[in-house]
């Protein structure tokens, strides 16, 4: 095959592979893997193909690529009530340079604000960034940033926090947030919202800008927390289709499907509420609340960074020697995921199983609904 061209470069690919040829235009892009091409098609995907399967390609020299131009920052309305957007990852708040196919955080406010401008009418925004980082990696001391950047927040003024994170641990975060400042008894000062996006911001089908839409309607506009369910909520859409997103309880809710749009679920219990996204106006329709407020905590209460959990599953494969292995490792505690209603192989010949040492021991159930008390 005769050189690639470079990236950004607008060309017309033939492929031939085991279903036929096939004609794809977009934009060369730096390769995926060793003997790949890459391309990103019209409609926002990239593909690659082995080198083997390219026909042809041609150069497109008609076609114009639009490089993204600097945004000018324009005024934000001082009326409309304060809300810190704070970015750790994930492609909700990102933006994609077409003519390299690189995806970057887009966290300074005007940008977010041409990028979605309904955002205006809601809120004002001040975005932070803490990072830029995969939410597989996150880990508890990036909890406590989350939190004290939060606190921060309220102490300058903020209604509302939005925090935006990659989906894969999206629900981690947000227990971690809401245990972080109601897990004493207390209730955080404003609205704390986690959210994110199934889909990249470059493609069509994209649930980036309603869900940062409804995400920045409930953290300026939705009911002070009580410290209950609501300490911390994470917002994502309520269907495959636009046009409602369910607000979640932050420390029951977890995501169920890789790829859809409705990814996330209460398990075990209802919705706090939706918020509905048309034409004509946003609304939230809340289900019913039965808790009266606690009382506002001054600051959260940050984890303990240092702390060892050896978490094991329960199944055909779990032996003592597992087990021991951890407990001889100094782990502080152990977390077993039983089977049924919390059930775990018993191997005890000896008498001497661990729920007798000093360790702290925790079981919980394999099964989403119906729990383990």
């Amino acid at each position: 095959m005769e050189s690639w061209p470079k990236p950004g470069t607008p060309i017309r690919l033939i492929v031939k592979t085991w279903s036929g040829k096939a004609e794809h235009m977009g934009i060369a892009l730096p390769s995926s893997g060793s003997k790949l091409v890459t391309i990103k098609l019209q409609n926002g995907y990239n593909v690659s193909f082995p080198e083997s399967y390219v026909e042809s390609f041609d150069i497109l020299e008609d076609v114009q690529i639009v490089h993204e131009e600097e945004v000018e920052e324009t005024p934000q309305d001082e009326n409309l009530p304060l809300v810190h957007l704070i970015h750790t990852g994930g492609t909700i708040a990102s933006k994609v340079d077409y003519a390299t196919g690189a995806v970057s955080a887009r966290f300074d406010p005007h940008e977010l604000l041409e990028a979605v401008p309904e955002l205006r009418k809601i809120a004002r925004i001040r975005a932070v960034k803490l990072g830029n980082m995969w939410s597989d990696d996150l880990r508890p001391r990036h909890w406590n940033r989350m939190l004290r950047a939060t606190e921060e927040a309220f102490s300058e003024g903020a209604v509302g926090c939005v925090i935006t994170h990659g989906t894969d641990t999206l629900h981690l975060s947000a227990a971690a947030m809401s245990y972080g400042w109601s897990g004493q008894g207390g209730r955080p000062p404003g609205r704390i919202v986690l959210t994110g996006s199934q889909r990249s911001p470059d493609r069509g089908s994209s649930d980036a800008a309603e869900n940062l839409i409804a995400s920045v309607y409930w953290a300026a506009n939705g009911p002070k927390p009580s410290g209950y369910r609501d300490s911390a909520v994470a917002i994502m859409h309520a269907e495959s289709s636009d046009g409602k997103c369910s607000v979640l309880p932050g420390c029951s809710c977890r995501k169920y499907h890789s790829s859809r749009r409705d990814a996330f679920k209460s398990i075990n219990q209802e919705d706090i509420g939706q918020i509905i996204i048309d034409r004509e106006e946003i609304r939230v329709e809340l289900s019913p609340e039965a808790h009266d407020a606690r009382v506002e905590a001054i600051s959260p209460k940050l984890f303990d960074e240092g702390v060892r959990i050896a978490q094991f599953i329960s199944d055909p494969h779990l032996h003592p020697d597992q087990v021991q292995g951890a407990i001889d490792s100094g782990f502080d505690a152990l977390l077993f995921h039983g089977t049924g209603l919390g059930h775990l192989p018993i191997s005890d010949s000896e008498e001497d199983s661990i729920e007798n040492s000093r360790l702290k021991i925790m079981l919980e159930d394999h099964i989403l609904s119906g729990g383990v008390v």
